[in-house]
């Protein structure tokens, strides 16, 4: 089910970009030079915006990060609006020519459907999470027709500790959701391309293209962050429309291969042709034979702060789509400047190919995906070879600047990214609420030492909790420290518990997450902690024999499902 309504999703949002992309062009064809185009996509974020701010009114954008956040923050729970509110907002953004992409959109809102199935059936957490990642596999192949890469994607980018038996749902949703989109829009792959024959002497080039593409992807996350941070200084958000909108515009005007999603370009550049877009440019300026390359290379460079300005002005949309066309655009520039060197004559069909997967395997440090998207989406399985090579080669130079991804990089900044990091993905299955211990009889802190001394009698604790008249946490009592006075039966009715209470080394709210509640622990070295309510009372203990027990438990129940 939550395949069939994933690939359901991106069938509707592909055709809903398609038919209002064919709507403005129709509208604005037959000028000699399309000066709507500058205004067309700000018109798109602002219907965005309107839409998110008015009847949403909740923050939809950066749909891999928010699934991310959602796995680490909110038990993997997503918005019901979310299974079409990314949809609409992504139709109109990049439908009227918004510079971003539609994949993160439709995975924010495969993850949505799948969250919300489960949570109607009532799963557990883990369940939650496995459907959560079924819906987003099922819409990366939904949206390409890549099965196994909508299953490698949710294995790289989003999912932790995965296992044998959790893969299964995953293959079967994909598979489903592709069965939908073949059925409903052709077998077709997304694009065809006339490949070149791999040529083993083209092996350094590949090469090169890595670290290229490694270098390129450095400069995608890092530029994409610090000018969405710079933006978002930004308060009145349509101030900050008017001026992504205008900026956005210009970029376009001047390098028209920025429109949209850029896909256009793209099938053209792997069927051997430059894109129509460049029609729009005077003759002169794109006939010179370093004029193509210095053109393509602004166009490469510029789409980072196009999709930023996107995104940051209103507009709903992902990076996934801008970081295959920079890889395209990256793997064409080089072929084409290798040749008007004369060093060699590369197949820049190939480059342009093999460039998509760097790109996407150095800034979204996910080799596998990238290695078999391109492949499928292509039919490309004859350059397998090269595939590997740049993928790998960009990945490589990637992580030796940077540890994170252009999906994760914010998220690990401020501590919530737990996938990949397995004790944190088994602490998030464990809940505070679950250890909380009530058998600690609490005495009141106005009450004398021979109170204490009945209470100790009675119970099998070392550690006795303090308590007002209306059974707000005060402090504890160790029964080690009044040891020396419980034999004096003279001080039991002259000494209170108010001049024996201390402090507890940590107090824990019932809402804690479970590797904040570890920290404590590990911080203040107790064995036992107590447990408030949000208005401060006393509700229990939590004993960390009990947690590492049962961590114990999850850790082999996660790794051999």
């Amino acid at each position: 089910m939550t395949g069939v309504l994933s690939g359901l999703a991106a069938v509707i949002l592909k055709q809903s970009i398609l038919l209002l992309h064919r709507l403005v062009s129709g509208a604005i064809a037959g000028g000699s030079y399309q000066w709507l185009y500058l205004v067309t996509p700000g018109l798109g974020m602002l219907l965005s915006l309107l839409f998110i701010k008015y009847i949403i009114k909740d923050k939809v954008g950066h749909g891999v990060t928010r699934v991310l956040k959602a796995i680490s923050r909110n038990e993997a729970h997503i918005r019901p609006h979310n299974t079409f509110s990314s949809v609409i907002a992504s139709a109109l953004t990049i439908g009227l020519g918004g510079s971003v992409g539609a994949e993160a959109p439709i995975v924010y809102t495969g993850a949505a459907i799948g969250s919300n199935i489960a949570r109607a059936m009532k799963l557990p957490y883990m369940q939650i999470t496995i459907l959560l990642g079924c819906g987003a596999a099922g819409a990366i192949a939904g949206i390409f027709k890549a099965p196994v890469a909508g299953v490698l994607f949710t294995l790289e980018i989003l999912m932790f500790n995965i296992s044998m038996t959790s893969i299964l749902p995953l293959l079967l949703s994909s598979i489903s959701a592709t069965m939908v989109t073949y059925l409903l829009m052709g077998d077709t792959v997304t694009f065809s391309s006339s490949i070149v024959p791999f040529a083993l002497s083209n092996v350094p080039f590949y090469v090169v293209l890595g670290l290229v593409c490694g270098l390129v992807s450095l400069y995608f996350l890092r530029t994409t962050l610090r000018v969405e941070d710079k933006l978002g200084r930004i308060s009145n958000p349509f101030v900050k429309w008017i001026l992504c909108a205008v900026f956005l515009g210009i970029l376009i005007f001047l390098l028209p291969p920025l429109y949209g999603e850029g896909f256009d370009s793209l099938g053209s550049m792997l069927a051997g042709e430059l894109p129509p877009s460049l029609d729009m440019i005077p003759a002169g300026l794109i006939d010179g034979k370093w004029t193509i390359i210095i053109f393509f290379a602004a166009v490469m460079f510029a789409k980072v702060y196009a999709t930023a300005l996107t995104n940051s002005g209103g507009g709903v949309g992902g990076t996934f789509g801008p970081t295959m066309f920079t890889g395209a655009v990256t793997g064409f520039v080089l072929a084409r400047l290798v040749g008007n060197l004369g060093i060699a004559s590369l197949p820049e069909v190939n480059f342009t190919l093999v460039g998509m997967a760097g790109l996407m395997a150095g800034a979204m440090q996910a080799p596998l995906t990238a290695i078999f998207l391109i492949a499928e989406i292509s039919g490309g399985y004859a350059l397998m070879y090269p595939l590997m090579i740049t993928a790998v080669v960009s990945f490589g130079t990637m992580r030796l600047f940077e540890r994170y991804s252009i999906y994760t990089k914010r998220i690990a900044q401020q501590g919530d990214l737990i996938t990949h990091d397995s004790d944190r993905a088994v602490l998030t299955l464990l809940r505070t609420s679950d250890f909380i211990e009530t058998d600690f009889m609490p005495v009141d802190i106005d009450a004398t030492l021979g109170d204490l001394v009945k209470i100790i009698a009675s119970s099998n604790r070392n550690v006795i909790p303090v308590v007002d008249k209306q059974s707000k946490f005060q402090g504890i009592v160790l029964v080690d420290d009044v040891r020396q006075y419980m034999f004096n039966p003279e001080l039991y009715d002259t000494v209170y518990i108010y001049n024996m209470v201390k402090a507890a080394p940590a107090v824990l709210s019932e809402e804690d997450k479970m590797d904040r509640v570890m920290n404590l622990f590990e911080r203040t070295g107790a064995w036992n902690l107590p447990v408030t309510d949000a208005e401060g009372h006393y509700v229990g203990f939590v004993s960390k024999s009990k947690i590492f027990s049962s961590y114990r438990d999850q850790l082999h129940q996660v790794s051999h499902d």
